[in-house]
């Protein structure tokens, strides 16, 4: 049994714990390997409890910078989140923390937006990238880090493995779901779509061009005012909605790019006194946890258990002890019918 004795100012050592728990102090780097308790050489959970209890005691901490010396290995996760506010970036960084959570490690959300030089400051066992551009700059940074030792998982709809893990998830088929799904519902089909989709749509694929396709191969009218664009703020999006639901001739359905620009939809909407779906029914992109929070519940499309799934491939590449050469993880999609264009369930007041 641990005796309680009064700590002295100075900051508790590892020498410390050993001599209060009666152990060596190679035992006390053992439990705090995480390996304690693990059968054969490991020690037994009763002297693990009770070097436990000595460091609570002393209020001692692992020096995590000599462990990652000693073993090679930080204990941190790095996210690099393009978006925090968009549910999306949330929904990653929750399910990223939980998994991580079950193995002892550390979740750091990269608030810098230079990817790369934070990176260079922090070690990490993996590091995750959302947005990560296609341009030879990027590249290049992306090849550095991986010649440096740097474990990699990145989204990407675009990039092919080199060094790194990828996870891919196409939405334009995705999207074509949605638009599908609206139109067998309703004819006048307005767009919210984000600045860079609308701008690069001329050039390359992007999430809005389905819906510029699917109307036309529908021969539905395409009216340019029933589409607005919004910057990646929750703010612009709602803008953007009240704009798109404000005009004379606004259209009886919404088109969304995001699942959290559908959700700006939905509020405006009720700002206006418009009921949804019966006056106007709204589609999503991202199966994000919040299209399920909203009231009505939101119809959207995207992977199935995309961010836990997600989450056990970042948190397995950290753990790994392999060095592999990256890996592509493809993930398809799927609608998810919510309340949002369910235009046939009772009007609300």
């Amino acid at each position: 049994m641990v005796q309680r004795r009064k700590t002295d100012a100075r900051r508790p050592t590892l020498r410390m714990v050993a001599e209060l728990a009666g152990v060596s102090t190679a035992t006390v780097s053992y439990v705090f390997s995480g390996r304690a308790g693990t059968g054969g050489s490991g020690v037994a959970e009763a002297t693990a409890a009770r070097v436990i209890a000595a460091a609570e005691e002393l209020n001692y901490r692992p020096n995590t910078a000599a462990r990652a010396i000693r073993t090679g290995r930080s204990g941190m996760v790095q996210l690099s989140l393009h978006m925090l506010s968009d549910p999306w970036s949330l929904a990653v960084a929750d399910a990223v923390n939980a998994e991580a959570n079950k193995h002892g490690l550390t979740t750091l959300i990269l608030a810098d937006g230079d990817w790369h030089a934070a990176l260079d400051r922090v070690e990490s066992d993996v590091a995750y990238l959302d947005g990560v551009g296609l341009d030879e700059v990027a590249k290049e940074k992306l090849r550095d880090l991986v010649r440096r030792g740097q474990r990699l998982v990145v989204f990407s709809e675009h990039l092919e493995p080199d060094g790194f893990d990828v996870v891919r998830s196409d939405a334009i088929p995705g999207c074509e779901l949605a638009m599908d799904h609206l139109i067998e519902r309703r004819t006048r089909i307005g767009c919210l779509a984000a600045e860079g989709a609308v701008r690069l749509a001329s050039t390359q694929v992007t999430r809005y061009t389905p819906y510029v396709e699917k109307m036309s191969a529908a021969g539905l009218v395409f009216d340019p005012a029933w589409t607005e664009t919004y910057a990646e703020t929750q703010a612009s999006a709602f803008a953007a909605a009240v704009r798109l639901l404000s005009s004379e001739n606004r259209p009886d359905a919404v088109y969304a790019t995001t699942d959290f620009a559908a959700i700006a939809a939905i509020n405006a909407a009720h700002m206006l006194g418009l009921r949804v779906p019966h006056d106007v029914a709204v589609v999503g992109v991202g199966n994000t946890p919040d299209a399920r929070l909203i009231a009505p519940t939101l119809t959207t499309v995207g992977p199935t258990d995309f961010y836990e799934r997600q989450a056990r491939i970042i948190i397995e590449r950290a753990l790994s002890a392999d060095d592999v050469t990256g890996r592509l993880h493809e993930f398809s999609w799927s609608l998810f019918p919510g309340a949002s264009t369910d235009i046939d369930a009772p009007a609300s007041r």
